[in-house]
């Protein structure tokens, strides 16, 4: 059995750079050793953000969109931020809505992730969503989002598709497939 370790002391924070988006924080820590040392983090609100697992008939549905970091079209799961006052499974039921043009009735939380832990404080819900229903809300988006229907019984071979490179939405992929064996 092994003992808790001590968080470390955190003695000085400073933001030391920012834009439009994003703050990247100094951390100057002292650990339970004795040992100090600085470190640089995204200082992040706490919003939170959601992806979605749609399934409609058989089929995942994905969203092809570009992605500036990678100067891209992506292939991946419905995603976004979780909006002031909202809840996160509304938040699921609303991105879902804007970019692909479903709601569901029936949103199943697959697991809370982190993104990067040593930079960012960021979570993200996973959600399933089955007994989907048509509706469109107007989203935030630049363009329409491309919607690709998958085979759920091909899900294996999204793998190896060259656009479907996101972690989180791997991650989401294999959260489903566990999910729905064990249905």
């Amino acid at each position: 059995m092994s003992q808790r370790q001590k968080k470390p002391e955190i003695l000085h924070t400073e933001v030391v750079a920012r834009s439009r988006l994003f703050q990247i924080e100094q951390v100057h820590l002292k650990f339970s050793n004795g040992v100090e040392r600085q470190y640089e983090r995204m200082k992040g609100g706490s919003r939170g953000a959601v992806m979605i697992v749609p399934i409609h008939q058989g089929k995942m549905l994905l969203a092809k969109e570009y992605a500036a970091g990678t100067d891209n079209y992506e292939l991946g799961f419905p995603k976004g931020l979780i909006d002031p006052g909202e809840l996160a499974i509304e938040a699921a039921n609303r991105e879902l809505q804007e970019e692909i043009g479903f709601g569901a009735n029936k949103l199943t939380l697959l697991k809370e992730l982190s993104l990067a832990p040593g930079y960012f404080s960021s979570k993200m819900q996973i959600f399933l969503a089955e007994d989907l229903y048509k509706s469109r809300l107007e989203g935030d988006e630049p363009e329409p989002i491309e919607v690709v229907p998958w085979e759920l019984v091909d899900w294996e071979a999204l793998l190896d598709n060259a656009d479907f490179s996101e972690s989180r939405s791997v991650s989401a992929l294999f959260l489903a497939q566990k999910h729905l064996q064990n249905k």
